[in-house]
């Protein structure tokens, strides 16, 4: 059943991450995620060409919102700790309340065309190098430690919050935010001078 109010390319959009990740990308058919949205075929190729045009569209989702959060993020020109750890509270909290989406378009995303697999990369490339970019001049001004890269810290970072969806369960012990918190606090004392 379709959830109510949404959008119908957000309504085919949430179908398509329920059935990808309980059945996988190549076992749901067009037509299981139309059932699921309560939508006509016709609905479903007026917003999206395919069904790889869907998985696409799940990691666009995602990474447009958390793109969207570090960019405000930064505006606020807070301290670098503060801004750090804020990054990866929004990150965790994003993925963790996305774990299906963030699941499946890892799984997935190698089934990409070049050019989606080429816009994947400059996303993520933006991502890192504005992330990387704030760890880079608090090193700079002495706020940070510089024995290691920044590169490397913002890797190392990203990783994790990357493994999320192999042992984060929304239905779990931990609420989102304790584990965001847990994870800034593990990658700010690796930073710490």
């Amino acid at each position: 059943m379709a959830p109510e109010g949404l959008t119908t390319p957000e309504r085919i959009v949430a179908a398509a991450v329920r059935l990808f990740a309980a059945k996988g990308f190549d076992a749901t058919t067009v037509q299981e995620v139309v059932e699921a949205a309560s939508v006509t075929k016709g609905a479903l190729y007026h917003y999206f060409g395919s069904k790889d045009d869907l998985l696409f569209e799940i990691y666009r989702s995602l990474i447009g919102r958390q793109t969207a959060d570090l960019d405000r993020i930064i505006a606020q020109g807070a301290d670098p700790a503060t801004t750090v750890r804020r990054i990866m509270v929004s990150l965790v909290a994003t993925t963790a309340d996305s774990v299906d989406e963030t699941a499946v378009f890892v799984r997935e995303m190698h089934r990409l065309d070049a050019e989606r697999m080429a816009a994947f990369r400059a996303e993520r490339r933006r991502y890192h190098e504005a992330f990387r970019a704030v760890v880079e001049k608090a090193q700079a001004e002495g706020q940070f430690s510089a024995r290691v890269p920044a590169d490397t810290a913002v890797l190392i970072a990203l990783g994790v919050v990357n493994q999320l969806p192999t042992w984060y369960r929304p239905d779990g012990a931990k609420p989102p935010e304790q584990p965001a918190d847990e994870i800034a606090d593990f990658v700010l004392a690796g930073l710490r001078p």
